[in-house]
């Protein structure tokens, strides 16, 4: 699938579902992952924080409220607008081409977004992600993977069906790796037969 369509496929399905996503429960298991990386920000002093993949800006919500300074992203513009609702400054934006300054932010956040970029093309928004960090800022990549998959994913409830890449555990880490020191990967169980979540905690 063409680039410039599975972006197109997954703004138009993000847009259609962003005010049923707001209301959907957050896991626990995620909310602990926000918690660890957000004690890791306060105990050496990062402020400044990127949201990648935002969606409706609770997880952004999070982080403000707990005295980070925080920028949210999302490619979906219905997302970004739930975004700003909620006080956040926000904006439309592809991960791939992040519109900051080199060594603009102390971290990055970003969980379950990136496994919408096709593998080609992961090298490239790493590549971005270690232009906006500072040296030594703290990057936060959570996705699910355990498998070698990439396309549509048929089983998907969701209209336009989403495209997914998926890495296994081996995989990821040798991509993360070339950009940044790879400071803990775990993997957590959610309950899927397939999947499960692989966490990092990279460091520019």
């Amino acid at each position: 699938m063409a680039e410039s369509v599975w972006k197109r496929r997954l703004k138009e399905t993000y847009d259609h579902y962003a005010k049923e996503r707001d209301q959907v429960v957050k896991d626990d298991w995620k909310l602990a992952e926000r918690n660890m990386f957000l004690s890791r920000l306060q105990r050496e002093n990062r402020a400044k924080l990127l949201e990648i993949g935002a969606g409706t800006g609770r997880d952004s919500m999070f982080f403000e409220e707990n005295g980070l300074l925080v920028t949210a992203t999302d490619l979906s513009g219905e997302m970004v607008l739930l975004c700003r609702e909620k006080g956040l400054s926000a904006e439309q934006m592809d991960a791939s081409d992040l519109q900051f300054p080199d060594g603009h932010f102390d971290g990055v956040w970003t969980i379950n977004c990136l496994l919408h970029v096709p593998k080609r093309d992961l090298p490239g928004v790493l590549a971005e992600v270690r232009r906006v960090l500072k040296p030594g800022g703290l990057f936060y990549f959570g996705v699910y993977g355990g498998m070698d998959f990439e396309g549509v994913w048929e089983a998907d409830r969701y209209d336009p069906k989403r495209f997914f890449s998926f890495h296994t555990d081996a995989a990821i880490q040798e991509t993360v790796r070339r950009f940044f020191t790879l400071e803990s990967f775990r993997t957590i169980d959610y309950g899927n037969e397939i999947l499960h979540f692989q966490a990092m905690v990279l460091r520019r």
